[in-house]
Parts: structure tokens; sequence; C-alpha cells
């Protein structure tokens, strides 16, 4: 990593835990974006070129908010495969068409070729939701999402393909914040379900308020320094008070990990003060980010 050209600041002592730390020049991808794509062994519906996904419904008394569709893919073989619980954002999983959008794609086919099989649980569409983007009333929270991570880890537990030791989380925007409610204390048990957890891009805002909040598994928060839909500075808060990594990127929006998105100004958002927010890809921060996350999942995701 050293080639990247990082600085870190250290946290104080007492948070030593606490990271900050600001990417210059990316360097090469990480290996596992370079790799084919592996076929792979299901596939009800074409989720994409050359990537196939099968749907699922997830019934489980975890789930509040009743049953939910969840998309699998995975490598050839039978296994049992490492798997990643992956949560879309605000948008929704599924685009106009009822195709998994293009960054859940993009990471599906990444982690798919590095030999992880991925569930990209639904949580709007059999709900009778498209997005939850815009407009000012909600009925599904983050709080009601990490039910429905839980109950993708039971449910992964149960297949015959899957190495249940060996499930890591990751979230987007949303979808990350439902990542923080998730790894919250007490609530996947002990041992926790996930050995590790990625959020890209959440708002912080609300699980600062949480008494006692603290991740209970290892835990890395991914954001954009210039991000305005969900800003910084509360996550980078609550890295100094529990300890978490926390990495930052200069000059990011929100949505810089997406492949090819344009920067653009979207209007009409609920959850934003103004109504307002940048999204779009940032190439050095999605570079970085790729490389980041592949490190933390090769290093939890590990075959003993």
């Amino acid at each position: 990593m050293g080639a990247l050209g990082r600085s870190r600041r250290s946290a104080p002592r007492a948070n030593a835990g606490w990271q900050y730390i600001s990417f210059g020049v990316p360097r090469r991808l990480a290996l596992a974006l370079m790799l084919p794509l592996l076929p792979l062994t299901v596939g009800v519906a074409p989720a994409a070129e050359g990537l196939a996904s099968e749907q699922v419904t997830i019934v489980s008394p975890l789930a509040s908010k009743g049953p939910f569709t969840a998309h699998v893919v995975r490598p050839k073989g039978a296994g049992p495969f490492a798997a990643i619980v992956a949560l879309h954002g605000c948008g929704g999983l599924l685009d106009g068409r009822g195709r998994m959008r293009a960054r859940e794609m993009d990471w599906a086919r990444r982690f798919v070729a590095a030999g992880y099989a991925v569930l990209f649980p639904d949580s709007f569409t059999a709900r009778g939701f498209a997005e939850i983007c815009t407009g000012t009333s909600r009925s599904i929270f983050p709080k009601d999402r990490a039910d429905d991570a839980a109950a993708a880890a039971e449910w992964l537990g149960h297949q015959p393909f899957i190495d249940r030791s060996r499930l890591a989380l990751m979230g987007w925007s949303h979808g990350a914040m439902t990542v923080l409610w998730t790894v919250r204390p007490g609530f996947l048990g002990s041992p926790p379900a996930f050995k590790t957890a990625v959020a890209l891009y959440p708002g912080c805002c609300q699980i600062a308020r949480l008494e006692g909040w603290r991740p209970s598994l290892p835990l890395a928060v991914l954001i954009g320094a210039a991000d305005d839909w969900t800003r910084p500075g509360p996550c980078r808060g609550l890295a100094r008070q529990t300890g978490f990594t926390y990495i930052e990127y200069p000059g990011a929006y929100h949505g810089f990990d997406a492949p090819e998105a344009r920067l653009r100004l979207r209007k009409g958002l609920g959850a934003v003060r103004s109504g307002e927010a940048h999204v779009g890809t940032d190439p050095a921060a999605r570079a970085a980010a790729i490389e980041e996350v592949m490190g933390i999942f090769a290093k939890a995701l590990k075959a003993p």
C-alpha cells in the first residue's frame, strides 16, 4: 500500500484505532480487479453482460418488515465459498428495467472473480418500493434493514455452497447506514455472523446519537471528503470516538466508486436539507477504494 502515497494522521492515544487516511495518486488496481470473470453455476435472470443472478425469497422471523427477495451470484463449482452480504442504497437494487444497478454489478463481478459468493438483499421491491431517495416520508429505515442483513446471514448459513464461518457485510449509502445498525452492540449475538464489515459513504448522524454504539466487529468506513449528501464530519467524529477504520478520499463525492458515472447534481432528495447533492465517479477514489475493500476481504475471509 505504500506506493499509494498515503499520509496518516494518528488519533490521540486513547483512540489509537482511529486513523485518517488521505490518498494521493493511486497505484495500479488490485490483482483481483484484473482477474477474468468466472462463469456462474446458477442464473435464472440475466443481470448484465456475462453475469447472471439467482433470485430467491427470504422468509425469516428476523426480518421485521416481512419477506424480501434477494439476488445471489457465485463462482463456478460446489464451494463452499466465503460470502458477502451487499446492501443497496436508497435508489434500490434494481434499475427501471429490473436489472441490478451498475455499481452493484461492478462489485459483483469483482467479488465472484475473487472467489466469493454475493447475496444482494432487495429490501424494497417485495415491499412495494422502487426507491426512497426522493420524498420526505419513509417507512423503511436502516434499523429495519439491519434485520434483513441478519436474515440474509441466516439464509446463507443454511446453503451448502456457503462457508458460514466466512461471511462479510458491505453497504452503500442507505445500505452503509444499515451496516452501522447491523454491527451495533448485541444485535448479531456472539460471535457475530460476520467477520468484517465495510460501509461506503454512510450518514453517521443518527447512529452517533445511539447511546453506547460501537462496532461489534472490524469495521471500515470509506467516504468522500467532498460528499454533500452524507457529509463526512459525523463519521469522522464517530471514528475518533469508537476506533473503527476511517478512510476519507479528498475531492470525492457521493457514489465515487460507481463505474463511469458522470458527476451530476441530484435534486429532490428527501434526506438532504437543501434537497440537492452531487453524485458521480471519482477515478482516484474508486481505484483506491477497490484496492482497500479487496484487501480487507482477502484478509478477513481467507480460508483456514
